[in-house]
């Protein structure tokens, strides 16, 4: 790598919803700075994959699927 064209990669403290730390590395902050979560990734469906029901509000996914329809969506 080019020195001073990447950012800093260290070791920061990551506070979980349920008041667990863990060290990860990362680019943000400084070295030993702590993050607090407001997610916690162990039960969010965005990374457990649970809970992929879509929410039609006004109709812009029912409206999308007929447009579609024909493309096999």
């Amino acid at each position: 790598m080019r020195k001073d064209t990447h950012p800093d990669y260290h070791i920061i403290k990551v506070k979980m919803t349920n008041g667990d730390i863990v060290e990860m590395k990362s680019t943000w902050g400084s070295e030993g700075d702590q993050i607090a979560l407001d997610i916690d990734p162990s039960a969010h469906p965005a990374w457990t994959g649970g809970n992929t029901k879509l929410m039609d509000t006004g109709g812009r996914v029912s409206k999308f699927k007929n447009k579609y329809a024909g493309l096999g969506f």
